[in-house]
């Protein structure tokens, strides 16, 4: 990082709000791209309320040197397949490539634990083609996050996540440490610390090299 500046798509989920204000006090340029207030802006913050399906409009504001990318929905609230895909897949590749393509040099990408573009598990498999998308574009470093469970509180009701975060924390100890629940501010500080190391290419960080990361 070292006085980059900044992008956030997504700076309202769970992992984008906590990397948000770890960046915002890191005090570097930071631009927060939104449907919704933050409540984040500030002297070296820009906050930018878009409309994400005019992409042309958005793509005026991709202009960084660091972009993470936290978006991201649930079927259940996409609705159905297709728009899940939209959200997951179409709409962070479009503004990825838009973003590699006005000079962006390095994108750092939320997915998920099990990525698998060859899955037979819809969420899974979106993810992993959004992978395997992002990794041919011409950023100069692509580093993909691949948290498991992650532990928080959120703005929307999610009530079979919510039991899984109550639960599952007393069985961590049980779990394989790829697989254990990871609190979301864990996963922004890991992002931070990889903000700060120079090495090109693409590079994937599984839940327990992201948790080593952040702690």
């Amino acid at each position: 990082m070292n006085g980059a500046a900044s992008l956030v798509l997504g700076p309202t989920g769970l992992v984008g709000r906590s990397l948000s204000t770890l960046l915002r006090e890191a005090g570097g340029p930071l631009t927060l791209l939104t449907r919704r207030p933050t409540g984040l802006a500030g002297a070296a913050v820009v906050e930018r309320l878009v409309d994400f399906s005019r992409l042309d409009d958005v793509a005026e504001h991709l202009k960084a040197d660091d972009l993470y990318c936290c978006l991201g929905t649930t079927l259940r609230k996409a609705g159905s397949p297709e728009a899940f895909r939209a959200v997951d897949l179409d709409l962070p590749l479009a503004l990825c490539a838009r973003a590699a393509a006005r000079g962006v040099s390095r994108l750092f990408l939320v997915t998920s634990s099990g990525a698998d573009a060859g899955s037979r598990f819809l969420y899974s498999r979106v993810k992993g083609e959004l992978e395997e998308a992002v990794a041919k574009l011409p950023f100069k470093a692509v580093h993909i996050a691949r948290p498991s469970l992650l532990l928080g509180e959120r703005g929307e009701s999610r009530p079979a996540e919510g039991l899984a975060q109550a639960v599952l924390p007393f069985l961590s100890p049980l779990i394989p440490a790829r697989y254990r629940p990871i609190r979301a501010t864990t996963v922004a500080k890991a992002l931070v610390a990889l903000s700060k190391t120079s090495e090109a290419g693409v590079h994937f960080h599984e839940s327990d090299a992201l948790a080593s990361l952040g702690a």
